[in-house]
């Protein structure tokens, strides 16, 4: 391990703090290493006492890959990399308190997360993380060989509420709709650096499972939903002021409880592009909504999107 980096465990399955790295200062190479091996092994790890800016948090990032902009979060104009979560009395905190994998609304969801913490309430604003490879792991064989060959609908259904209704919000929707086509992503995952299989649907984002009636999609849906909740593949993170965590987003779900309200929480975060997902069945396809159909606003069996479905060129897309 390279120089003073120190890696400890701090839960069974998922989860370790690093020691001996100072993220406010250009990483060696030997240190990126030990710090991306770390990431690879454990999915979530901690730095603590990190006083680090927007800017250190950045280049940082950018160490790993190509920051990405979320299209509805609160982003910065100088830094639109950098998304603000300030959560107070006056801005009540949304859309956390719900297990998901950030952005699988996008056909390339994200690499990974990173949060640096700022302010942090007298009690409560923990994050709760779940290894989806040890929860694939714990699946029964048969339950995991069913699983493989399916996939799964994703959309961006969190942020549809925040259009509003009219005329001037249907058409900032639909605009939405075209730039995020609902992705087909596999039901389980394949790591693309580690090679394990990981459970890849969570409830925030995930609305049916293809080439299923709905009932047998919701009741299979239920029931790997539930999998993230299961306390032994758990790792919950209490924060610290100048604490900063990153998280492999392709095999991890999360879930951020609003037990702090009111209390202000201040974090500041990044995400790093991923990749197209595949499954054990290999690169899949996604939805591409067709405009001859989707401007009638009927729904078909795709949970309320017409949609065409055509196969990932191998060339262009992966």
């Amino acid at each position: 391990m390279g120089h003073n980096v120190e890696v400890i465990k701090v839960a069974p399955h998922l989860g370790a703090e690093i020691r001996g790295v100072d993220l406010s200062r250009a990483l060696s190479d030997e240190e990126f290493a030990a710090v991306h091996d770390a990431v690879m092994e454990n999915e979530v790890v901690v730095f603590h006492d990190q006083k680090i800016n927007a800017e250190q948090q950045i280049a940082f990032g950018k160490r790993f890959g190509e920051l990405s902009v979320h299209p509805f979060s609160p982003n910065q104009e100088d830094t639109p990399e950098l998304i603000i979560f300030d959560n107070n009395e006056d801005n009540p905190p949304f859309g956390t308190d719900r297990w998901h994998s950030d952005e699988t609304f996008r056909a390339e969801p994200p690499l990974g997360t990173m949060l640096s913490a700022k302010v942090i309430p007298a009690y409560g604003g923990n994050t709760i993380f779940a290894s989806m490879t040890a929860a694939y792991d714990a699946l029964s064989e048969t339950m995991q060989n069913f699983l493989d060959d399916l996939e799964a609908i994703h959309d961006m259904v969190l942020f549809r509420k925040l259009f509003g209704g009219g005329e001037d919000g249907l058409a900032t929707m639909r605009k939405y709709e075209e730039q995020y086509p609902n992705p087909v992503h596999p039901v389980v995952r394949i790591h693309p650096v580690t090679g394990k299989k990981a459970l890849f649907v969570n409830p925030q984002f995930t609305t049916r499972i293809k080439n299923m009636r709905e009932d047998e999609s919701r009741t299979l849906l239920d029931f790997l939903f539930r999998q993230a909740a299961i306390p032994e593949i758990q790792y919950r993170h209490q924060w610290k002021a100048d604490s900063f965590v990153f998280w492999d987003n392709r095999s991890t779900q999360h879930y951020a409880p609003h037990d702090y309200f009111p209390q202000r929480r201040y974090l500041e975060r990044i995400t790093i592009k991923g990749d197209r997902p595949f499954g054990p069945a290999g690169p899949t396809y996604f939805l591409q909504d067709n405009p001859e159909t989707s401007a009638a606003g009927s729904a078909d069996e795709f949970g309320g999107h017409r949609a065409s479905i055509r196969p990932i060129d191998r060339e262009k897309d992966i």
